[in-house]
């Protein structure tokens, strides 16, 4: 069988996939699937069982993008997207030596650095046998920057999310509909990490915390989670539907959950939330020099509860980057999540599935590209996936997960207007071996068979934690340099409330600024303490029966004086007070 050349598959976005495969001969056939980039804006689903290929053809679909130049945001709960930084143009045993376990060199009856040469043999022979040189391996690792993020850990680069409570874009806030799914994800993603799992109807918690969030981003007020411990005790809302706010949820309540908030804070294994740079899709798709990146965003380290908090934080900000960009036809950029079953299931509704949902029926018209990757279909939403225009189907496990993905290639089917065979899938399905797909593209007549091509990153397996740190080690020295007092006022941000919060039952009042107040430089408000009273002067040998309105302020921003109202001053008569501050002032801790 003839090699490709390059001058077939080489071309402006058209992905090498692999080449057609004549399933009843059991046989590879000369055609290449080159597959129309454009056609991922309508989406794609990879389906295959441990051992059917799954990893790698993701793995050349994202080399392939990078080719092009188009990013991608690659959310990885595994592990084995790290793969995509073991693409090694010079193809020496000394590449591959670092990433082969001494088991599996023994088990076959060799030393490691016979494995090597081995291994690099290999490689080099099945990326030629597939028309890729080595110049193309170069080209690869040319094309984009790749990256390892870790958020809630430096095992990679620091990742915070933190500072995502920020208020959303303009696009955002005129959007009834995504207004309310970015304010309902971020409660539910906060009050997940907070091990509470709360219903967005039915939860005071949620709807507390919901209503501060709504209100405090329409009027353009970023909120820190040092600002909403003090929002929680004391709202900016007096009223919740058609109850007052003691009637709703009571302030002894409020306290308990600020409490249960700052705690978290306050909690030493939650401080490695606080490191990175913040998070920003901008950022996370392209360089500062606009070079394309593939950033594979490594959960693997993080609890369950902390994995869904992320994850709904990260679609929520992927949600509000699409709105604010113009349509277009052509692909622009991906988001590729690898075992996506139990963060867009069948039933339940967890706090990651509505901006997933919006994404899959809305992003195509931005250009973003969604590509999803499972071993279980039978536990994802089967009329979310019916908007999914792209199946890459391999070897399935169960008859139940062949019964879904047939549920969700029908619904496809009548979305797109496509007829539908459903034995004929059936057939087709029963018959895939290792490393070969069914591709079912709603774009095209049929269905087609291919066989993945070899892939130019170095499939070792899910990556440990020391290797994605030896992999990450000279980027994260070089941003440690830049970025130690940027990191030090992200968490500062995150962590300080803008205002300080008092305790229960102290209510508080801001000093309108002097009308004769001239010049530029900091405006602050400094803490005081407010004394009004009524004096009553009595004597009745002078005929003296007065009432005199007596407004005395205690400065005590340096602490409270010891000697109490006796260091106080009279408040200027024309002195007016409000109840909010105004937003240019900056505050002083409270004694």
């Amino acid at each position: 069988m003839a090699v490709p050349s390059p001058d077939v598959f080489e071309k402006l976005a058209t992905f090498y996939l692999g080449r057609e495969y004549d399933l009843p001969a059991g046989k590879l056939l000369d055609d290449l699937l080159l597959y129309d980039a454009k056609d991922l804006c309508t989406h794609a689903m990879c389906v295959g069982m441990t051992g059917s290929g799954k990893t790698g053809l993701c793995l050349s679909l994202l080399e392939e993008a990078a080719i092009d130049g188009i990013p991608a945001i690659c959310i990885d709960p595994k592990g084995d997207l790290a793969n995509l930084m073991l693409a090694f143009p010079d193809m020496t045993p000394d590449d591959f030596l670092p990433w082969l376990e001494q088991g599996e060199a023994s088990r076959k009856g060799m030393t490691l650095d016979e494995f090597a040469t081995s291994t690099a043999e290999k490689w080099k022979a099945g990326l030629a046998s597939w028309g890729q040189t080595p110049e193309r391996v170069a080209k690869f690792k040319a094309a984009a920057d790749v990256a390892i993020y870790t958020p809630g850990s430096s095992i990679g680069l620091p990742l915070t999310v933190l500072k995502s409570f920020d208020a959303p874009p303009p696009e955002v806030l005129d959007d009834a509909d995504a207004m309310r799914e970015r304010v309902t994800g971020a409660a539910s993603g906060l009050l997940t990490l907070l091990g509470m799992e709360a219903d967005p109807l039915l939860s005071r918690e949620h709807i507390l915390i919901s209503s501060i969030l709504d209100h405090c981003w329409r009027e353009q007020r970023h909120v820190s989670i040092g600002d909403l411990i003090g929002l929680i005790t004391s709202p900016p809302i007096k009223r919740v539907g058609v109850l007052d706010l003691d009637s709703f949820m009571s302030a002894s309540d409020r306290g308990k959950l600020a409490m249960t908030l700052n705690n978290l804070l306050a909690s030493p294994a939650f401080s490695t939330w606080l490191e990175g740079e913040a998070l920003s899709v901008k950022k996370l798709l392209h360089t500062a020099e606009g070079k394309p990146r593939l950033s594979i965003i490594s959960i693997a380290h993080l609890s369950e509860q902390e994995r869904m908090f992320f994850v709904t934080i990260l679609l929520n900000e992927v949600v509000a980057w699409m709105r604010t960009q113009s349509g277009t036809s052509s692909l622009r950029a991906l988001l590729y999540m690898d075992e996506v079953a139990g963060y867009f299931p069948p039933v339940s509704n967890p706090p990651s599935k509505p901006p997933m949902l919006t994404l899959l029926k809305q992003a195509r018209a931005f250009g973003l590209g969604v590509t999803l990757a499972t071993q279980n279909p039978v536990d994802l939403d089967y009329k979310g996936l019916s908007n999914i225009g792209t199946w890459f189907l391999g070897r399935l496990q169960t008859e139940r997960d062949k019964a879904r993905v047939l549920e969700g290639l029908e619904g496809a089917a009548a979305q797109s207007g496509k007829p539908f065979d459903k034995n004929a899938m059936e057939r087709l399905l029963a018959s895939l071996g290792s490393r070969v797909f069914l591709m079912n593209n709603v774009h095209d007549d049929a269905p087609t068979v291919f066989q993945t091509r070899w892939a130019m990153s170095f499939l070792a397996g899910p990556l440990a934690r020391n290797q994605i740190s030896a992999l990450m080690a000279d980027r994260k020295a070089e941003l440690e340099k830049q970025a130690k007092s940027q990191n030090e006022k992200v968490a500062k941000k995150a962590t300080t409330p803008a205002r300080p919060v008092l305790p229960q039952g102290v209510s508080e009042t801001f000093l309108v600024p002097s009308r004769y107040v001239r010049g530029e430089g900091e405006r602050i408000y400094r803490a005081a303490l407010l004394g009004e009273g009524a004096m009553h002067f009595v004597r009745s040998s002078a005929g003296v029966d007065t009432w005199v309105d007596v407004k005395r302020l205690l400065r005590c921003g340096k602490g409270v004086p010891k000697d109490g109202w006796e260091s106080s001053e009279t408040v200027d008569p024309d002195a007016e007070f409000e109840k909010k501050p105004d937003s240019s002032f900056s505050f002083t801790q409270l004694p």
